[in-house]
């Protein structure tokens, strides 16, 4: 009886030993974050360096020499289409003006006198007085003044065609620019006088990707109506109150960058928006059924993305996978993962393939709206 005892109690120990190493390595094991991959629907937003720019930003030049008399505006000042800006001294383009007019007169007078002549000498030809050739020669001179008063006349308008460019105006409403010089200045044809900037709206011009411009064309074919529609962010970081909308792009990719230029233009109101100004458009696509993953649950290996995929057991095996796009904290998946896989989500520098984990289940839509 006593031997059976010892057996039994034997049997116990070994038991129980059983059961406390089974839990000691069921306690060593690593507790890992683990999601399950799906799929939804979502909105990609990019953002894309943009060159702000007046939808009208005109150089306004000189078109005569002479010294700067007037200058009848300030820096920074809004402006209507026609008004004076800058006069220029036009006493010598008076004084051309004066003698062109005198010219004018003279062959007017002398074309008169010719008429004159013709009509005599018409008559005397008549009468048989003169020959006939004398009627040529008159009808000659008064083609050869009459062609003298079209010339004085082409002399005239472009003195006054002159004289007007003493007169410098604005050639629409806008707002001035730095006046860079100062009344009296000797300037010459051609000479920078100040910019004008129509900033009621301006544009904004981008480039994007091939892929990126693909994505946008067929949105366009299948009729999304908000596929024109962007957003401005300004250099502070912050987002212009006002969506822009894209307008056109240019017929080919660039060879070096392979990417083509968008330009979509925005209103401006309020005149916040500046000619030359910096910021980021952001330019947005949907995509159905995406396969997303946290940025966190991918290592990269050899210039390949992995993630470590978990089984019922809680074993850990790498698989590579083909990223359609990357974003600030998570992919999209081309390839190589499918939804209802599960996937260890953090701290995959820490285990190795074939590991065994201790699973600790969390939402894939709790990762991702981080």
């Amino acid at each position: 009886m006593r031997q059976y005892t010892g057996i039994y109690t034997s049997l116990i120990v070994l038991f129980m030993a059983g059961c406390v190493t089974k839990a000691e390595k069921k306690e060593d094991l690593k507790s890992l974050p683990v999601a399950r991959i799906i799929a939804k629907d979502t909105i990609l937003h990019r953002a894309y360096v943009a060159d702000i720019q007046a939808v009208q930003n005109v150089e306004i030049r000189a078109r005569v020499n002479g010294f700067l008399d007037k200058i009848y505006v300030d820096e920074g000042q809004e402006v209507k289409k026609g008004q004076l800006l800058f006069g220029i001294n036009d006493a010598e383009y008076r004084a051309e003006l004066s003698k062109a007019k005198a010219v004018l007169s003279s062959l007017t007078a002398e074309s008169k006198s010719a008429a004159l002549e013709l009509e005599r000498v018409k008559l005397l030809t008549e009468k048989k007085v003169i020959a006939a050739s004398e009627l040529e020669v008159a009808n000659a001179k008064l083609a050869a003044a009459r062609a003298k008063i079209d010339e004085a006349q082409s002399a005239v308008a472009n003195a006054e065609m002159r004289l007007s460019y003493t007169s410098i105006r604005a050639p629409f409403d806008g707002i001035i620019d730095r006046i860079p010089l100062k009344k009296g200045s000797l300037i010459n044809e051609g000479t920078l006088l100040t910019t004008v900037s129509d900033n009621k709206e301006i544009y904004a011009y981008f480039n994007v990707s091939e892929t990126e411009y693909l994505h946008y064309q067929k949105a366009q074919h299948k009729g999304n109506a908000n596929s024109d529609q962007v957003q401005l962010v300004l250099a502070d970081g912050t987002d212009y109150q006002l969506p822009g909308k894209i307008e056109t792009m240019e017929s080919e990719f660039e060879a070096n960058t392979g990417s083509i230029a968008f330009r979509a233009r925005f209103p401006n109101p309020a005149k916040l928006l500046k000619h030359g100004a910096s910021g980021k458009v952001k330019l947005s696509n949907d995509i159905d059924s995406a396969v997303i993953i946290p940025q966190k649950a991918v290592f990269e290996m050899q210039d390949k993305n992995y993630v470590f995929v978990v089984d019922q057991q809680g074993i850990v095996k790498m698989r590579n996978f083909v990223p359609q796009t990357r974003f600030a904290h998570y992919y999209i998946v081309q390839s190589g993962l499918r939804p209802g896989e599960h996937i260890v989500c953090e701290g995959v520098r820490n285990i190795r393939d074939g590991m065994q984990i201790a699973p600790r289940s969390v939402a894939m839509d709790s990762l991702l709206s981080l």
